[in-house]
C-alpha cells in the first residue's frame, strides 16, 4: 500500500502550523491548538503534534475513531440530535486559540440509508454557538485551518488509485517544493492583487456567460471580495457573499456534489429575485430538495472563481475543500447555498456581534454551506455602477 514517505507528511504538517494558521504574525509562545484527526489518517498525527511542538504551542488532540457516525444516527432520539453540551462548547471556543482539522475518511458511504433531515437536524444543533467563534476569529483571537488525508476509500470515490490521489494533494499543496511555504506566500501575493483590483472596481453586478451558466449575481457596496489562504489549505479561489436580494437566472453544475455521504450529480439551479424557485438533479435529486429546505439555503450567499493558473488541482476529489479550488483547463466558478461569510462584511464588523443588525443587512444564521460547483468553460462580465461592462473572467483566467 502507498503512503507518503515523512518527508512530505512533515511538510504537510509545517504548512499547516508555520503558514495557514495566520502564518504566525500575531500567534504567541504557550497558545494552544485544537487538533482534530481521524483514526484512518493516523500516520499524519506524530508530524502534527511534532510540529506543533516545535511552535512552542500546547497541542489539545480529539483523536476520533472511524465507524461511529452510523451508529449515532441509527439509535440516536431526536432530543439527542438536537442536544447541544453548551457549556463544554463555550469552553472550547474560549480555551483553544487555533484548530487544525484533518478531513479523512475511512468509509465514504457510511451514512448511506440514514435520513438526511436527521443529519441536517444535528447540524442545525451543531451551528448555535458558532457565533461565538466567529466573534474570536473578528477579533483575532482564533484561526484554524481544514485539510485533506486520504484513503482507500476517498481514491476509489473519485476513481484514483490511492497513490494518484495522494498525489493530487501533494501537488495541490506544493509538498514536492523545496519550499513550500514561499510557493503559498507567492501564491497569496497573487490571489491579494486580484482581490484588490475587484474591490476598487466597486462592482454592482457580476454576468456569468456560458454553456451551462446565464447569472446574474449583485454584489452591493457593503461587500468585500476576499482572498483567504488561511482557514483551507488548499485554497486558490476569489470569492464573495454576494447580495442574495438580486441573484436571477440558472447556473447547471457539472461537477458532482458529495455531500452527506451521498453523490448529487448534474445540480441545476434557477433563481428568480432573490430565491431559488426550481432545484433539481440527475441523481439523488432529493438531498437537493432537502438541503433546499433547510432556513436561508433557498438563496445564494457565495460567489466564487478560480484562475486556471493558480491551482493545480486536476481532478474531482470527492470533497468539497478540493473540488471548490479545481483548475483543470476552465478553472471553476462555483456558488452557494447557505450560511455567508462575514470576512466579506466591509464596514464595521464590531456590529456583527448584534444578531439582529446581522438580520437587518440580510446575513445570516444558517446550520449548513453548500458549494456547487461548474467548470464549463465560461466569460465573467463585471457591471459597474454606472453600467459600464469589463470583462474581467475569459475562458479560464482573471484578465484584470
Amino acid at each position: 500500500m502507498y503512503t507518503p514517505n515523512q518527508e512530505i507528511l512533515e511538510k504537510y504538517a509545517d504548512v499547516l502550523v508555520n503558514f495557514a494558521l495566520r502564518e504566525g504574525k500575531w500567534i504567541n509562545p504557550w497558545d494552544v491548538v485544537y487538533l482534530e484527526i481521524p483514526e484512518c489518517a493516523k500516520p499524519f498525527l506524530i508530524p502534527l503534534q511534532t510540529a506543533i511542538l516545535s511552535a512552542w504551542w500546547h497541542p489539545i488532540i480529539n483523536y476520533l475513531p472511524d465507524w461511529v457516525a452510523r451508529n449515532f444516527y441509527e439509535n440516536s432520539s431526536d432530543e439527542q440530535l438536537s442536544f447541544v453540551a453548551e457549556e463544554y462548547r463555550k469552553w472550547k471556543i474560549k480555551a483553544f486559540t487555533h484548530k487544525i482539522r484533518i478531513i479523512s475518511d475511512s468509509d465514504l458511504h457510511e451514512l448511506d440509508g440514514i435520513d438526511p433531515s436527521k443529519i441536517m437536524k444535528k447540524a442545525k444543533a451543531d451551528r448555535s454557538l458558532r457565533y461565538l467563534r466567529e466573534k474570536k476569529e473578528r477579533e483575532w483571537k482564533f484561526s484554524r485551518v481544514g485539510c485533506l488525508y486520504a484513503t482507500e476509500s476517498m481514491a476509489k470515490e473519485a476513481g484514483l488509485s490511492l497513490e494518484e490521489y495522494r498525489n493530487q494533494i501533494i501537488d495541490a499543496c506544493f509538498l514536492n517544493e523545496s519550499d513550500p511555504i514561499k510557493k503559498w506566500r507567492e501564491i497569496s501575493t497573487e490571489k491579494c492583487r486580484i482581490r484588490d483590483k475587484l474591490n476598487w472596481l466597486k462592482l454592482e453586478y457580476v454576468h456569468v456567460i456560458g454553456p451551462d451558466e446565464d447569472l446574474k449575481v449583485k454584489i452591493w457596496g457593503d461587500r468585500l471580495w476576499n482572498a483567504s489562504i488561511w482557514s483551507n489549505i488548499p485554497s486558490f479561489e476569489i470569492f464573495t457573499s454576494p447580495d442574495c436580494r438580486d441573484v436571477n437566472w440558472r447556473i447547471r453544475c457539472n461537477q458532482p456534489l458529495y455531500r452527506y455521504g451521498t453523490l448529487v450529480e448534474w445540480i441545476r439551479l434557477e433563481f428568480k429575485d432573490w430565491k431559488v424557485i426550481k432545484a433539481t438533479a440527475d441523481k439523488n435529486e432529493d438531498i437537493l430538495h432537502e438541503m433546499v429546505k433547510i432556513e436561508w439555503m433557498d438563496r445564494l450567499w457565495e460567489f466564487s472563481l478560480t484562475d486556471a493558473r493558480i491551482s493545480r488541482i486536476t481532478h474531482f476529489m470527492a470533497e468539497t475543500l478540493f473540488d471548490e479550488n479545481v483548475g483543470w483547463e476552465y478553472g471553476n466558478t462555483h456558488v452557494a447555498l447557505g450560511l455567508w461569510f462575514d470576512e466579506c462584511y466591509a464596514w464595521d464588523k464590531s456590529k456583527l456581534d448584534d444578531p439582529e443588525y446581522k438580520k437587518s443587512i440580510w446575513l445570516n444564521f444558517s446550520a449548513e454551506h453548500v458549494d456547487v460547483i461548474s467548470t464549463a468553460k465560461r466569460n465573467v462580465v463585471w457591471i459597474l455602477p454606472d453600467w459600464e461592462e469589463i470583462l474581467i473572467y475569459k475562458d479560464w483566467k482573471f484578465v484584470i
